[in-house]
């Protein structure tokens, strides 16, 4: 049993960079970065936008 997902997962397409942006605050440039090094899937877009905006946050409550 393969635990890929197909291809075709609705839930998995790529993202618009400029909707990826609007939707975690990011800036275009970062979000078309960010899109283009998880290989466009949704759920690792998500995930390392997530992870980016934590690591903000922790950054911001540490004064750095």
């Amino acid at each position: 049993m393969s635990l890929d997902r197909p291809v075709d997962d609705p839930e998995d397409q790529p993202y618009e960079p400029a909707f990826f942006a609007s939707k975690y605050g990011l800036p275009q440039r970062l979000a078309k970065t960010m899109i283009e090094a998880n290989g466009g899937g949704r759920r690792a877009c998500d995930a390392a936008a997530t992870t980016y905006l934590r690591y903000v946050a922790l950054r911001r409550q540490r004064g750095g």
